[in-house]
């Protein structure tokens, strides 16, 4: 593969999160980011603040960045089905879903979701550790957890899962062929910020990662773009 054609494999598989309070934020960070990424999150904080109009003017705008919809929706099955099936007039490619309900609740979100749209399961945030985890009644260890909820994501057909670098290894192993979203990605000498289990560009597609997730890292620097494509040159390097 040609350096060139590493870079944009590389560059594919970077997801930016756009974790900024409003429309106009949005589309400056779009603007300055697009050519230099792969794809936009949207989450609970831009999305509560514009709703779907965010999406669409985003896909219209910027048509080369696909949308990452990261509403970690949970709910009963009839109420997931029904916010799936509005997610899928957007125009996304991945939805995120809570998988801590089990295959039966997953299989309902693919269903509806179709072939239009990937569903991602959130096995275990990267924000919780072992404490965090005892403390919301969890007997068992994030690892333990994530292992869990990354079977009833391969046999409930979901896209992928999203899991921290830690768990990514043993993730493989057992869904080898889903999509590997690993948030939490902090290039080295980064602050940590309010993430607990964290991981280098290079070290997550090292083990497997087949998207990285990136916020502050990049949305804060004094150059969006170069701090971008620092990223994916770390990237391109640990895939080759």
């Amino acid at each position: 593969m040609s350096e060139t054609n590493a870079l944009a494999h590389a560059r594919s598989r970077l997801i930016v999160a756009l974790d900024v309070p409003d429309a106009a934020t949005a589309h400056r960070a779009a603007q300055t980011l697009n050519g230099h990424v792969g794809m936009l999150k949207i989450g609970l904080q831009l999305f509560v603040a514009e709703g779907p109009a965010i999406v669409r003017s985003l896909r219209t705008a910027f048509p080369k960045l696909e949308i990452f919809l990261d509403l970690k929706l949970h709910d009963i099955p009839n109420t997931m089905r029904g916010a799936i099936a509005s997610a899928r007039e957007l125009d996304v490619r991945l939805l995120t879903v809570h998988a801590g309900s089990g295959v039966e609740h997953l299989r309902a979100c693919v269903d509806e979701a179709g072939d239009s749209m990937g569903i991602l399961a959130v096995t275990v945030l990267t924000s919780q550790d072992s404490s965090a985890c005892r403390e919301a009644g969890h007997t068992r260890e994030p690892a333990e957890l994530v292992a869990m909820r990354t079977a009833c994501a391969r046999e409930a057909g979901c896209a992928g899962v999203v899991c921290s670098g830690a768990e990514l290894v043993h993730v493989h192993d057992i869904a080898p062929t889903l999509l590997h979203v690993v948030p939490g990605i902090r290039p080295a000498g980064s602050a940590t910020n309010d993430q607990r289990r964290v991981m280098t560009p290079a070290q997550a597609i090292s083990s497997h990662a087949t998207h990285l997730v990136v916020g502050r890292p990049i949305m804060r620097a004094d150059d969006p773009a170069a701090a971008a494509d620092a990223i994916v040159h770390e990237m391109a390097s640990a895939l080759s």
